[in-house]
């Protein structure tokens, strides 16, 4: 099985320029912030991957966002606390997030405070330096904590196509890892493979049975296939009469419920964007609170339509 050949369309230069107005002089649609139920945190865009299409291009270098804090995270658990927000999940992605030295604290913080907590990995060295630790936490928070682990096709080679020769066995290994040690997991795929969803979480299906992973592959939280992006492809813009078109609500979108904390290189303090998918965009830099985060987001970047819009990607099931 071989990749789907991507679109030869380039992106229309005229498009996604404007937060208000369409290349067609259509209004552009928003989103508002209905409920802050997840909060993301992204720990820092270092990996030990160079993926082949990593949506934030995390690498080994890539260090345009640095390490979180416990101290960063905290302060934001407390405007949570002080605003009485109706934030009920805190979600850690990367980079890699079990690269950073201070992740344990940071899961143990947000479990204390009564939080549920997704965190995001790929299974593999940097995850299996912490063992004992995580066993710990697990132990004394259950199915509160869930690691969902990337394995981005049930074959091995467009898993290592996309991520590096040999990656799959080490995730299969880690993953395999957390269920015997009790953890509750999830799966993210990818559909880069030009298969049906259907025919897809067929071959996640086997691939938990061959090795006991007890994840539901017809369950889109369990296993959730996440649309490719390519910001340099045509997508449609949308438009305000886009959700009546399309017959989907805003109230779907990600940046409906959730927010992403990051912390820049070279800044003093982390700030607040909009999504997960969108860190290093300055048009979507909301403040260094979760407060003046609150307005509505013009879906003004090719990767709200595609992902989102018309991709029906979430990285989190509010």
């Amino acid at each position: 099985m071989t990749l789907a050949a991507p679109s030869a369309q380039p992106l229309d230069a005229r498009k996604f320029r404007d937060p208000v107005w369409t290349a067609k002089g259509e209004r552009r649609a928003t989103v508002g912030l209905n409920r802050l139920h997840t909060l993301w945190f992204n720990t820092g865009t270092l990996c030990n991957l160079t993926c082949r299409n990593c949506y934030i291009e995390s690498s080994p270098t890539n260090d345009r966002l640095v390490y979180l804090t416990v101290a960063d995270v905290e302060r934001f658990l407390d405007e949570i606390a002080m605003r009485d927000l109706p934030t009920e999940e805190i979600g850690f992605t990367g980079g890699e997030p079990f690269l950073n030295a201070e992740i344990i604290a940071m899961l143990t913080l947000c479990l204390e405070r009564g939080f549920r907590v997704l965190v995001l990995t790929n299974a593999m060295r940097p995850m299996m330096r912490f063992t004992d630790r995580l066993r710990a936490v697990q132990a004394r928070f259950g199915n509160r904590l869930v690691i969902r682990v990337s394995l981005d096709h049930y074959g091995p080679a467009l898993h290592d196509l996309e991520r590096g020769p040999g990656s799959f066995d080490k995730t299969i290994a880690g993953l395999r890892w957390l269920v015997e040690a009790g953890f509750t997991v999830h799966v993210a795929g990818r559909t880069f493979s030009g298969q049906t969803d259907v025919d897809i979480r067929r071959g996640f299906a086997t691939l938990f049975t061959d090795y006991k992973i007890p994840v539901n592959a017809e369950d889109p939280v369990s296993l959730v296939l996440f649309p490719e992006m390519d910001a340099d492809v045509d997508v449609p813009e949308i438009t305000e009469q886009c959700w009546g078109l399309l017959k989907v609500s805003p109230d779907a979108m990600m940046c409906a419920t959730s927010r992403m904390v990051v912390k820049r290189k070279g800044t003093d303090r982390p700030a607040v964007v909009s999504c997960t998918l969108l860190p290093y965009e300055k048009a979507f830099e909301m403040g260094h609170t979760l407060a003046e985060a609150a307005g509505d987001i013009p879906l003004n970047h090719p990767n709200c339509a595609k992902f989102c819009v018309l991709g029906g990607g979430s990285c989190s099931k509010a």
